[in-house]
């Protein structure tokens, strides 16, 4: 409330200093060459009045009413209907000062106030940058009201983003968690000895896929280190059944990836893997080069028509146009005994 008087007294205060300062310019531009104080205090006056009569009809109707709404036919109807008042107001004030002040001798009249080309271009002058002003303010105003909008509406879109990774994040949850308990499941029906250890293993990863995953991003070394725990699970589930090559060049350890983006790929290849002479095949190869990651997962498989990918892959590419746009490369191919998954992605260094 009283910010709102302030502004209102402020706003009052501004444009009764704007209209003094044009009464005293007309007043010392006018004078020149008279000595009738009395004529030009009334003659400045008048034309303050004009001015301001016809500078706030410009300002608060025939601008925002018709030019900023684009009824160009119309402003310009009504801009010429000003024109004319002006014009007469002009010569009125002119008549006046003849009249009332000089008794109709007309050459008594200082110069510039009989010259009504030179007040009519003054008043102009003062309406013209008036207008300017308004119209000025409006666009610099527009402009910010726009890029609020954009903030917000950016703002808007970063939140549903965010939501929707999280939402495909939550998804992949259930799926790993359960395949991961399925393994446990077949340590405990065979009593082994490894239980423990697989417990264990599979704690830190549900640690991983629960929690850490909250994260915007992991050091690669951690991801890497889950791959091999899952791997580990797999080992003990499928025996002799399974070869499995992993591969690794990596030289850094400060190098920063999104969690649980290469995981569900090491999964994905597990899970869909097939037995071809009873042997499931899995390789995976990651390398480090400069700011890009490669890696490359394929599997043993045998290609099924009208075979399509798996919901948990196409979350994951959905993962990776929101996180990377078009900075990445995905190549998923699926051949008559082989199925693989080529992803190079650019790193953050955390150094």
């Amino acid at each position: 409330m009283h910010k709102n008087v302030f502004k209102i007294l402020e706003k009052v205060f501004l444009h009764l200093l704007f209209w003094f300062v044009v009464w005293f310019f007309f007043y010392i531009f006018f004078s020149v060459g008279s000595k009738n104080e009395n004529f030009i205090f009334w003659f400045s006056t008048l034309l303050s009045f004009i001015s301001i009569v016809s500078s706030y009809a410009f300002i608060y109707h025939l601008i925002p009413d018709f030019l900023i709404v684009k009824k160009h036919k119309l402003f310009a109807l009504y801009t010429f209907y000003a024109c004319v008042f002006i014009v007469c107001a002009v010569l009125m004030t002119v008549v006046f000062g003849f009249v009332f002040f000089y008794n109709l001798e007309y050459q008594k009249m200082p110069g510039l106030t009989k010259n009504s080309g030179v007040i009519l271009v003054c008043v102009l002058l003062i309406i013209v940058l008036a207008s300017a002003f308004k119209i000025l303010k409006h666009n610099f105003k527009s402009l910010e009201e726009k890029k609020t909008l954009e903030n917000k509406f950016l703002q808007t879109q970063l939140q549903l983003k965010e939501q929707e990774l999280k939402f495909l994040k939550m998804q992949i949850h259930p799926h790993f968690l359960f395949n991961t308990l399925n393994t446990l499941y077949g340590f405990a029906l065979r009593k082994s000895d490894q239980a423990p250890e697989m417990i264990l293993k599979l704690s830190s990863l549900l640690d991983y896929i629960l929690y850490q995953v909250d994260k915007p991003l992991v050091y690669l070394q951690d991801e890497i280190t889950h791959i091999e725990d899952y791997i580990s699970l797999e080992k003990s589930r499928f025996q002799e059944s399974l070869q499995i090559n992993f591969h690794k060049k990596i030289n850094v350890d400060t190098f920063e990836i999104s969690p649980m983006l290469l995981l569900p790929f090491v999964e994905n290849a597990f899970k869909h893997g097939t037995q071809i002479d009873g042997v499931v095949e899995v390789n995976i190869n990651l390398k480090l080069d400069k700011n890009e990651l490669n890696f490359t997962i394929e599997n043993s498989s045998i290609k099924k028509e009208n075979s399509k990918n798996g919901i948990g892959l196409e979350n994951i590419q959905k993962r990776l146009e929101m996180l990377y746009q078009k900075q990445y490369f995905l190549e998923i191919l699926h051949e008559d005994k082989m199925f693989k998954v080529n992803l190079k992605i650019p790193v953050k260094n955390d150094e």
